[in-house]
């Protein structure tokens, strides 16, 4: 393989390691998704795995690997969260003290999820990047084991356990797609899958805001950019690692970025048609399906590499993802300041079958005599919002998108 430094043997290795601490996550097959491809999908469920993520694999394997000594100065981290979950609940497994770093603003059921392992949690900046500045500081300070999210050779052979269970849940598989961050799960995936099969293809997905990947790829080196605000807090990673991006360069076929709207979208299907619950980096190799399913020779396996997400993010991409999709319609309305104006124009809404979440009724700013309606509608898709819109603009309503 391109770096000896992490051999199939490795990932063989960190496997039985395992054994008796992460699960064996189930695919399942998504028949929407394999009508979008024309081919079957499966979903590899690693938002059941537990701590929620992938990342138990391969921080377990890490921790497992320290001596004695290592053990008693204990480890740190840095995290905006899953990776926080996977090392707390591995030191605690093997007796080690955690702390770890996480970015201001870090999803809050994450931090207590963290906390729960029995870790330290301090916060540090407002990136993954600026948190791993601080938590190598720590480790030089403490003498603590700083264990890396993503590029160490441990780390990617725990990872690469998911490429393992999916070649023999699925020995047909053709693509693999899953969200690419630093780097350690698409590294540790490929270098399974393609030791076992060397005509699986590989694609790894980043968010558009967060997009290291690309540019590394075109330069032959590790760029480092600065990360613009991503709902997929997760891969939000400024400068890919050393080590994964030696074996992507090699190994995944290739990298494709997806949009916000894509991973809302994204989100929402998951939910609805698959029943599981994802968070937004988790969700990204299913985005680009949706996005560009030209790209995916089936059968396809899309890892959801976690599920740990906040209830109230949850709830802002929810009605992200439906106003994507067509089914969410905010709009404003002036109206003439009469009785009966605003009953005529929601009386209008109901005869159009659009459900009516909120309204807001505002004066301020207007002419003297209008007032301003803002509303937000729940419609039944693409064609109903048009049929909406069309309709209230050919009675005379000037509508306002927004």
């Amino acid at each position: 393989m391109a770096d000896s430094r992490v051999t199939f043997e490795d990932v063989v290795a960190a496997r039985e390691l395992l054994a008796d601490v992460a699960l064996r996550t189930p695919i399942l097959h998504s028949h929407v998704l394999s009508g979008v491809v024309g081919g079957p999908v499966h979903l590899k469920c690693e938002n059941l795995q537990r701590s929620g993520s992938f990342k138990i694999r391969g921080a377990y394997v890490r921790i497992a690997h320290l001596s004695e000594e290592e053990r008693r100065r204990g480890v740190v981290a840095a995290s905006a969260g899953n990776h926080a979950q996977g090392v707390a609940l591995g030191s605690g497994l093997v007796g080690a003290g955690a702390t770890v770093y996480m970015p201001e603003g870090a999803p809050l059921p994450k931090v207590a999820a963290t906390r729960s392992y029995g870790a330290e949690v301090i916060f540090a900046g407002h990136t993954v990047d600026v948190a791993l500045a601080r938590a190598r500081e720590h480790a030089e300070r403490t003498g603590a084991v700083f264990i890396h999210p993503f590029d160490h050779p441990d780390v990617i052979a725990g990872q690469g356990t998911i490429g393992l269970e999916i070649v023999e849940q699925l020995p047909e598989v053709g693509t693999i797609v899953m969200s690419l961050g630093g780097g350690g799960l698409a590294a540790g995936v490929a270098l399974a899958a393609k030791s076992l099969r060397p005509g699986i293809r590989i694609v790894g997905v980043q968010a558009e805001q967060a997009a290291a990947y690309p540019v590394s790829l075109a330069a032959g080196h590790p760029v480092e950019v600065e990360p613009a605000v991503t709902m997929a807090d997760g891969i939000a990673v400024g400068r890919p690692g050393e080590l994964p991006f030696e074996l992507i360069h090699y190994l995944v076929d290739h990298v494709v970025t997806v949009s916000e709207s894509d991973i809302s979208r994204a989100l929402v299907l998951c939910l609805e048609r698959a029943k599981q619950v994802v968070e937004p980096a988790g969700v990204a190799g299913v985005a680009a399906i949706l996005a560009q399913p030209q790209v995916f020779e089936p059968p396809v396996v899309a890892v959801l590499s976690g599920g740990n997400i906040d209830p109230l993010l949850l709830a802002k991409v929810l009605r992200h993802g439906l106003a994507a999709a067509g089914r969410y319609l905010t709009l404003r309305v002036p109206l003439s300041d009469r009785p009966g104006a605003l009953a005529a124009l929601l009386t209008r809404m109901a005869e159009l079958g659009a459900n009516v979440l909120d309204i807001v009724h505002e004066r301020l700013g207007m002419h003297p005599g209008d007032v301003e309606v803002q509303l937000q509608l729940e419609t039944r898709g693409p064609a109903h919002s048009e049929e909406v819109l069309g309709t209230l603009r050919a009675d005379g309503y000037k509508i306002v998108i927004g």
